[in-house]
């Protein structure tokens, strides 16, 4: 993100400008997370439905979480495919 030009030397359009310019990208920025979020709650809950259908039995527990962790971490390498 870029710094804030010096607002004493600026003009006054030049200021106006900017309030536009970053109230538009606040817009697509707040409209992107909105997107985001409902795409969020509709896989939580597909997986909740998933996990009624199943009992509660996660395809999770399958998952080994600390040779995940250790991959993520940097600190292994991942396994051959």
């Amino acid at each position: 993100m870029e710094p804030l030009p010096d607002l004493a030397s600026t003009s006054d359009e030049d200021l106006k400008r900017l309030i536009d310019e970053y109230t538009q990208e606040e817009q697509e920025v707040s409209y992107r997370r909105r997107i985001l979020h409902g795409k969020i709650d509709i896989l939580r809950a597909e997986l909740v439905a998933r996990l009624q259908k199943t009992g509660g039995r996660s395809i999770l527990e399958d998952v080994n979480v600390e040779a995940l962790t250790e991959i993520l971490a940097g600190k292994a390498t991942p396994p051959a495919a």
